[in-house]
């Protein structure tokens, strides 16, 4: 059922983006009086799933959901129809219009996809706010795990700054740390502050590796559930239960505890916990592999109070532009690191069943327009880039025939487009063969 319904959340999201993408094409187009073919949603080799035809132009939904398209009259598009192109131009096509208008037609995709992703901004920072941990409220510190350790960093630490600048909301720290490839992290340790070095090439290890939990809140050791045949369980300890100790050494974090604990495998220790005002003890067998059969509470909701930023319509417009240059520097920030021999972050590159799985097992409204305003986003950039085939490519083309007042040739065109193809045909076969290798490989 979760695959369902991150399946139909992945669907309806890329039916939006394309729509609202060829749309920009189509009304652009229509704008300047060139003549639209076909307008569908998904690709119809072959065959469509529905279709009917109003005034001059074909709407329909294919069966092959990798994209969708318009037929612009008098473009060598994707659909590679060379017939057209060999009879004399009409007015209505789209080679017979002014270069500027070209290029507006070409770049009306991707400023649609822009302006998506700033109306969803806008009205999630109206209905629901913004939501964030201040970084003052982590009062305990940080935990970290190995990596975060090869950082310098030790479990009880503040992070104060990175790169000399101060956080607000602690929980964008790690995405912060990756994608501006931070050099120095300023901490509080026992009082005193101290600036650490990122050593080089871990940037790249947290990318291949995908753990954003490399540094997390520290937190007390509080019981959420207990696992099958807890000992723990059987021994009498209780959900919400807080462990302060192991025989008489004091422990008042999880990691502390997850430390300690390792030495006792085999063996039955004395634990001691705080139930209400209370503090019950009780003997534990500890499991070979240095566990009692418990699970911890480790959201950052259950220790600390997250603050909340409230929108009024007019408040949300400006929010959501910036929140829109945020997501589209970002992004351009990701496309750094696949190209970064340091990061390799070419080596994590995913396809459907990565995207897939950004979403949620449970629908939720909020993270699907999140995440659909990332995606357009996403789609904006991808297809400016100047490759043929792709928006950027056309666009790319046009500028040269703007600057130089020379016109590539048709036949150009022709072979561009199917270079620009096979390009985008070898991505996407790379992008999902990497999917599907590591789903052999789990």
């Amino acid at each position: 059922m979760e695959i369902l319904i991150k399946a139909a959340q992945l669907l309806l999201s890329l039916s939006i983006l394309v729509i609202v993408h060829e749309f920009g094409h189509f009304i652009t187009a229509k704008m300047f009086g060139t003549r639209v073919e076909k307008f569908y949603l998904f690709f119809d080799p072959w065959f469509s799933l529905f279709k009917f035809k109003k005034g001059e132009t074909e709407y329909g939904i294919g069966w092959l959901p990798l994209g969708g398209y318009v037929k612009i009259s008098g473009m060598m598009d994707e659909s590679m129809d060379k017939a057209q192109l060999e009879k004399p131009a009409e007015p209505w096509e789209f080679r017979s219009k002014k270069t500027w208008q070209r290029l507006i037609i070409m770049l009306g995709g991707v400023t649609l996809n822009v302006l998506l992703a700033f109306i969803i901004y806008i009205g999630m920072l109206w209905a629901w706010g913004e939501e964030y941990l201040p970084n003052s409220q982590v009062k305990y510190g940080v935990a970290v795990d190995s990596i975060g350790m090869q950082m310098g960093i030790k479990n009880g630490d503040k992070i104060l700054a990175l790169d000399g600048k101060p956080v607000e909301d602690f929980l964008k720290i790690p995405n912060q740390i990756i994608l501006n490839q931070v050099k120095t992290i300023s901490v509080e340790r026992d009082g005193k502050p101290a600036d650490l070095t990122v050593p080089g090439g871990l940037i790249g290890t947290i990318i291949k590796q995908k753990k954003s939990s490399f540094l997390m809140p520290r937190v007390p050791f509080c019981i959420a559930a207990f696992g099958k045949n807890s000992g723990a369980k059987a021994a009498g300890l209780k959900k919400d239960d807080q462990i302060i100790s192991i025989d008489t050494i004091k422990v008042q974090f999880h990691d502390q505890f997850l430390a300690k604990i390792k030495k006792y495998a085999g063996k039955t220790v004395k634990i001691g916990a705080l139930r209400g005002s209370d503090t019950v003890y009780y003997n534990i067998p500890v499991r070979t592999d240095g566990t009692i059969g418990v699970y911890a509470f480790t959201l950052p909701a259950k220790f600390f109070t997250f603050s909340k930023h409230e929108y009024t319509f007019l408040q949300a417009i400006p929010a959501g532009f910036g929140k829109t240059i945020t997501g589209i520097d970002n992004y351009l920030k990701q496309l750094k690191l696949l190209f970064s021999k340091e990061a390799k972050a070419y080596e994590s590159v995913g396809g459907f069943i990565s995207i897939g799985n950004i979403f949620p097992a449970a629908w939720d409204w909020q993270a699907f327009w999140h995440l659909t305003a990332f995606l357009s986003i996403m789609l904006a950039i991808l297809n400016v880039l100047p490759i043929p085939a792709l928006d950027g490519g056309h666009v790319m083309f046009l500028l040269y025939e703007m600057i130089t007042g020379r016109k590539p040739s048709e036949k150009f065109m022709e072979y561009a487009q199917i270079v620009g193809m096979v390009l985008l045909l070898a991505l996407l076969v790379f992008a999902n063969g990497n999917d599907i290798f590591k789903l052999f490989k789990h």
